[in-house]
């Protein structure tokens, strides 16, 4: 029998994978595909998207769970050589399929503004045939007029500021370098800039927040004027210094109705600001483009760290800056772990990211795999369905604000253990023989 709240999720973790994917656990390993293997599988793509990372931070939170390291300029230097290189020899195995989405996350991607970050995204002109606009994330700190100036003519047109709370305490607990009224100056001046859309990144369930600081934070973004605002509760991820740290109450079971009524008042209040669910965690005004990192089911990842999933395989380049450096000056690839995907984890992994966006229609379903989403999927769906969790008219999915919070409470279970086993091992090895993900 369970003896405790970490028994149950771990026995609940595991039979959601089993239930989603067939497998009992997930297993990457060295075996890494070739330069011929990814060419081959790249005839089978028709568009992609682009991921680029930039891991660099001129500080570090105690709280992120993604892969960073402080800024140094002979390390940001070398970085532009190596992602330039990475950008050459995809060059002769992507062709010219057309580049749908490009996404720029971090670590904090403008520590590299005036050090080299426009010589990368260049590159990436030359190279691909980019038929989209640029998402950039961002730091408060970083938005001077004049840096503003230099985002813009990077062609980035939808940028997204990491402001996490607007009450100072709280900020000073995320270990966050700004005040309120410095954020909020900041913001202010991004949304007057003239971006297509401007996104702010804000925390909720954090410790010792209250529902009325929610309602408040979130109010004070709408009256800026922010066109999206991704709001999403506090993951502790077991690697980082809050996740180590972290008591009983860190678990999700306790957690859920907490964010929850959370998540209900940020909802009431956006949707009466005239916003409207374009994700799980973001609510974008009508009207204005959507800031996001996933337009695309098939995306390659450039960078350290950067993930790659192309059909029918995923993998994972190593998570040390100088060793993807070290990788591409020697004229190899930076690849650290792959694994191949069967036909139910593809389905599995596409019907995520979908749902996770919150609408999808059918027939896309039907062209990516050949059949009938009904067929496949008919008794999960109708369970959903009836349960409240979706709306289905027929051609088309979208989940309702509980089926959103749900899927998300699923998605913590699942894929915080997950990543942090992936992201965990990959972190202490940097060119690990396997990841177990169980």
């Amino acid at each position: 029998m369970p003896s405790s709240t970490s028994d149950i999720e771990r026995l609940s973790r595991r039979a959601l994978l089993r239930l989603l994917t067939g497998e009992r656990e997930i297993r990457l390993t060295r075996a890494v595909p070739s330069r011929d293997r990814l060419r081959e599988k790249f005839t089978q793509i028709d568009a992609l998207g682009l991921y680029l990372h930039i891991p660099f931070c001129a500080r570090i939170c105690p709280y992120c769970p993604y892969n960073k390291e402080l800024y140094r300029p002979d390390l940001a230097e070398g970085y532009v050589r190596a992602v330039k290189r990475e950008i050459d020899i995809y060059a002769d195995i992507v062709g010219d399929k057309p580049v749908t989405s490009l996404y720029i996350g971090g670590g904090t991607p403008t520590t590299m503004l005036r050090s080299g970050l426009a010589d990368i995204i260049g590159h990436l002109r030359r190279t691909f045939d980019l038929q989209c606009d640029i998402h950039m994330e961002s730091h408060p700190n970083h938005l001077s007029a004049e840096n503003l100036d230099a985002i813009e003519g990077l062609g980035v047109r939808c940028l997204s500021i990491g402001v996490e709370s607007l009450v100072d305490r709280h900020l000073r607990t995320l270990c966050r370098p700004y005040t309120v009224s410095q954020v909020t100056e900041a913001v202010g001046r991004a949304v007057s800039h003239g971006f297509a859309c401007v996104n702010v990144d804000v925390m909720f369930a954090l410790p010792g927040q209250t529902e009325r600081e929610v309602a408040e934070t979130v109010r004070r973004l709408v009256k800026l004027g922010v066109d999206q605002v991704a709001a999403y509760p506090l993951f502790l991820f077991p690697y980082t210094p809050m996740g180590r740290t972290s008591g009983p109450g860190a678990h999700v079971i306790p957690q859920s109705l907490k964010r929850r009524r959370m998540m209900r008042i940020l909802e009431g209040i956006l949707y009466e600001a005239g916003y409207e669910r374009t994700s799980v965690w973001a609510f974008t005004k009508r009207g204005a483009p959507r800031y996001c990192s996933v337009t695309t089911p098939l995306y390659l990842g450039l960078g350290a760290s950067g993930g790659s999933y192309l059909r029918d395989v995923f993998y994972l380049n190593t998570f040390g800056v100088a060793e993807y450096i070290k990788a591409l000056d020697d004229d190899g690839m930076a690849i650290a772990l792959a694994v191949d995907l069967t036909e139910r984890m593809q389905r599995a992994g596409w019907l995520y990211w979908r749902v996770y966006e919150t609408r999808f229609r059918k027939a896309d379903y039907r062209e990516r795999f050949g059949e009938d989403l009904d067929a496949a999927y008919g008794r999960s769906l109708t369970a959903a369905r009836r349960l409240g969790l979706l709306r289905d008219d027929g051609e088309r999915i979208t989940l309702s604000d509980g089926g959103a919070f749900w899927l998300h409470a699923a998605e913590d279970l699942l894929s915080i253990e997950l990543v942090s086993a992936l992201w965990g091992s990959s972190r202490r090895d940097l060119w690990p023989e396997r990841a177990i993900l169980s």
